[in-house]
C-alpha cells in the first residue's frame, strides 16, 4: 500500500493489519496529513481467510473502483489480486489517493517497464453513421459539461437531419444504430449495457454507460465534434 507520502509492504498472515489515515504517528500509511476532512484513522487492511479485506472507520466513505463507496460500519470489502486505487474525499475538492497492490498466488510483483511501448486502449470499430450518431447523442460528454446526459432519440435525429438533409434520419433509425453498438459491446463483455444488469427503471442509464465507455476508451473523443461542425 502506498500514498503520496510513502508506503508499506506486508506479507500476508492471518490477522495482520495495515492502518492508514491522517495521524502519521499512529498509522502505517499516512494520507491527507494536512487535510482535516480525512480521519485520523481512516481505514484498515486486514488479512484473514487467505485474503486482504478493506474496512473504514473514517467519517467519510472510501471510494473504491466502479464508484463503490465503503462506509464506516459496513462489512469489510475483499480486495482482488492486482492494483486497487482507493480515494478519500478531502477539503475544497481534494481527493487523496491510496494504491493497494495485492500479490497473486505466485507472489510475483510487477517489474518496472519504463521503456516498454505504451499499450493502446481498447477502441471499438464504428461505422461512419454509427460514429456520427453517437457523437451527436453524446456531444454533452465531449464538451465536458458537468453531469452530462445523452440527448433523446428525437433530439439526436433532429440534429442529424439538419446535418444531413434527406439522409433519412429518424428517431427509430438512431435508436436502432445505438442499440446495435451497445449490444456489440455487451457481447464483448462490457458491463451495465443491458436492461437485465441495470434493472428498471432504465431511463438514460444504458446510453449514459455506453457513452462513458466510448469516451473513456477514446472510441469517440472531443475532436470528433469536428464531424458535426464541418457539416
Amino acid at each position: 500500500m502506498r500514498a503520496i507520502t510513502g508506503g508499506i509492504t506486508l506479507r500476508p498472515g492471518e490477522g495482520r493489519q495495515i492502518l492508514f489515515g491522517r495521524n502519521r504517528p499512529e498509522v502505517h500509511v499516512c494520507i491527507g496529513e494536512d487535510d482535516p476532512r480525512v480521519s485520523r484513522h481512516q481505514g484498515t487492511l486486514t488479512h484473514w481467510g487467505g485474503r486482504w479485506w478493506l474496512s473504514t472507520s473514517g467519517q467519510l466513505p472510501i471510494r473504491c473502483p466502479e464508484g463503490r463507496l465503503l462506509f464506516c460500519g459496513e462489512e469489510p470489502l475483499p480486495l482482488a489480486a492486482g492494483c486497487t486505487p482507493l480515494f478519500v474525499q478531502g477539503s475544497r475538492g481534494r481527493e487523496h489517493l491510496l494504491e493497494v497492490f495485492v500479490t497473486a498466488a505466485d507472489r510475483q510483483r510487477p517489474r518496472p517497464r519504463h521503456a516498454d511501448v505504451t499499450s493502446p486502449p481498447r477502441v471499438w470499430v464504428l461505422s461512419e453513421q454509427e460514429k456520427l450518431a453517437l457523437v451527436v447523442l453524446g456531444r454533452r460528454y465531449l464538451l465536458h459539461e458537468p453531469k452530462p446526459q445523452p440527448l433523446t432519440w428525437k433530439q439526436t435525429a433532429a440534429q442529424l437531419a439538419e446535418l444531413q438533409p434527406g439522409a433519412g434520419w429518424t428517431d427509430k433509425r438512431v435508436e436502432h444504430l445505438v442499440n446495435a453498438v451497445r449490444a456489440r459491446l455487451a457481447r464483448d463483455g462490457v458491463p451495465y449495457l443491458t436492461r437485465e444488469e441495470v434493472g428498471e427503471p432504465v431511463g438514460n442509464t444504458l446510453n449514459d454507460h455506453l457513452l462513458r465507455v466510448l469516451v473513456a476508451s477514446t472510441t469517440i473523443v472531443p475532436m470528433d465534434l469536428a464531424l458535426v461542425e464541418a457539416m
